[in-house]
């Protein structure tokens, strides 16, 4: 079980941007000095609930800071982006880190961003199959052209490649987030894990991941590749000596994060889309993660990886709004729960 941090660089009401970021930033170093595997970190355009509008540059920076920890995108929209752009960054970034960058690529949601990049609406709805194919192709290979109906080039070579070796090292690691039968499918059929969120609980993770297990052998992919799958759970994780604590901590502070955060979301077709009930959905994650005493977090998450079969974590520790206390629970998390999971 290998478990992470997930970082949105959350603005919590009364704090600035850069405060947020900065939290971001410590919350990965503390990571890599408490022991843990990964930090995963979101993408969000023009809203308050999340300040990182690119992944893949806070990814790097971040690589150029530790030394050990895998950094990884939760995920990278692709539709707002080229898939060619994101491709050779990603290479960069496996390339010059020994292998430490994992990407993970989402489709976003129908947002204002799709209308401020040019990527229009369709990018959304219909394009995420081929910029995910144009994509997996420019890791993979040594030249690339398009003839697709978003993307059309002549062959061009893939510079830097980033598996000239695959003994040695092969390319970066590439997991989608899944929230949709359509996604699971599309993760199956082309091999790749999923990042699962952290709005559903372990039945509904335990039937996707059956799911793209189903797909993954009616399209071809050998057993190995199956069994080998690593998928991501994304959590919430506020650890306390009382349960109480933990809870009232994330009580006090995520609903109005939550509020300015899912508010400031804007379609961009006009279209009316309702938002969960801060409240409510701060009691949901507490329900359903890792919140409370160090014994029950190892509990939580043991109890999660058996019912789903899901290996690896990447949990929101941000959710107190705070700096020391978000540094705090971090080294809890290494010191107090790592050396209890398998």
């Amino acid at each position: 079980m290998r478990v992470g941090t997930f970082v949105l660089g959350a603005q919590f009401p009364g704090q600035g941007q850069g405060e947020a970021l900065h939290r971001a930033v410590r919350t990965a170093d503390v990571a890599e000095e408490a022991g843990l595997d990964s930090v995963w970190l979101a993408e969000h355009h023009f809203v308050p609930y999340g300040t990182c509008p690119s992944a893949i540059t806070l990814a790097a920076l971040l690589l150029g800071r530790t030394r050990r920890i895998r950094v990884g995108t939760a995920v990278s929209v692709l539709p707002t982006v080229h898939p060619v752009a994101l491709g050779e960054q990603a290479a960069l970034l496996h390339v010059t880190s020994g292998g430490r960058f994992s990407l993970g690529v989402g489709r976003g949601g129908p947002w204002v961003d799709l209308e401020v990049f040019g990527a229009g609406l369709q990018a959304y709805e219909k394009g995420f199959p081929e910029s995910l194919d144009l994509l997996l192709r420019w890791l993979r290979e040594p030249s690339v052209s398009a003839a697709g109906e978003r993307f059309s080039f002549r062959e061009v070579p893939v510079v830097p490649r980033p598996s000239e070796d695959l003994d040695e090292m092969p390319g970066p690691e590439v997991v989608i987030a899944c929230t949709s039968p359509a996604s699971v499918r599309l993760a199956a059929e082309q091999g790749l894990s999923m990042l699962l969120g952290m709005h559903v609980g372990d039945e509904e993770k335990a039937e996707m991941v059956a799911m793209w297990r189903s797909c993954a052998r009616a399209a071809g992919r050998s057993p190995e590749e199956i069994a080998g799958a690593a998928h991501v759970s994304a959590g919430v994780c506020q650890i306390a000596d009382q349960r109480t604590d933990a809870v009232e901590a994330l009580t006090k502070a995520m609903p109005g994060w939550l509020k300015q955060g899912l508010d400031a979301h804007v379609t961009v077709d006009g279209r009316v889309r309702a938002m969960r009930d801060p409240v409510a959905y701060t009691e949901l994650l507490c329900g359903l993660h890792p919140v409370g005493t160090p014994r029950l977090c190892v509990d939580r998450l043991s109890a999660t990886s058996e019912r789903t079969g899901v290996s690896r974590f990447a949990l929101l520790v941000e959710g107190s709004g705070d700096l020391a206390a978000t540094e705090e629970n971090v080294r809890r998390l290494g010191a107090e729960v790592l050396p209890h999971l398998g």
